[in-house]
């Protein structure tokens, strides 16, 4: 594994990222991560990291120039890693923003919360885990709680690639992980020690 001073860290600004919590927590763990403001600056990364918070149509429009290089990135094998709102632009599409595509790294689409429910999603809440060998889940035990906040959540077409599962009102994937590219719905950096361990184990990923 290389050296922690040696690995690239990305985190993608696109004008609405919780960025500081995520350099944060990455210098706790004893990484240093930098801002990636324009494509180039994902060139070398050996880690990206991709932040989220806000609305899916205007995440997209600061993010299609960022498109091109993490689809070629992600399928360089380079670790990639989708936060909360992160996590449903790596999908086609979201009820949020009809006729916006998303990074299409991802079959799938997210929905609304059903109108019967508090929206948003907020707060702490458990994952069901369905496949414990994820790299994301050393060290993690169903049951665990996470910090949430969204009112969208994401439907994926190839439910293998689901390998935790939260639910509110429905059942909705909480952390997708297929070869190198992994999402979460919950904010790891507002977690806590779990929070902080799932993404040292993203940081510490190897193939």
């Amino acid at each position: 594994m290389m050296s922690k001073d040696r690995l690239r860290i990305k985190v993608i600004d696109y004008g609405a990222g919780n960025l500081r919590s995520i350099l944060n927590a990455c210098h706790y763990l004893g990484y240093k991560a930098e801002i990636a403001k324009v494509p180039s600056h994902l060139h070398d990364a050996d880690r990206i990291i991709l932040p989220g918070v806000g609305n899916f149509g205007k995440a997209m429009k600061e993010l299609e120039k960022f498109k091109a290089v993490i689809k070629e990135k992600v399928s360089e094998g380079v670790a990639f890693l989708g936060i909360c709102l992160g996590i449903q632009v790596i999908l086609e599409e979201s009820e949020e923003a009809p006729n916006v595509k998303g990074l299409g790294l991802v079959k799938g689409r997210c929905l609304r919360f059903p109108s019967n429910l508090k929206v948003p999603h907020m707060g702490w809440n458990t994952i069901d885990i369905s496949n414990p060998d994820c790299p994301l889940l050393k060290g993690i035990k169903s049951k665990s709680y996470f910090y949430f906040v969204h009112s969208y959540y994401p439907r994926v077409e190839d439910e293998s690639i689901i390998v935790a599962k939260t639910n509110y009102g429905v059942n909705f994937p909480s952390i997708i992980s297929d070869e190198n590219l992994f999402a979460t719905q919950f904010h790891p950096e507002k977690s806590g020690k779990l929070g902080l361990k799932i993404l040292k184990n993203f940081l510490e990923y190897k193939h």
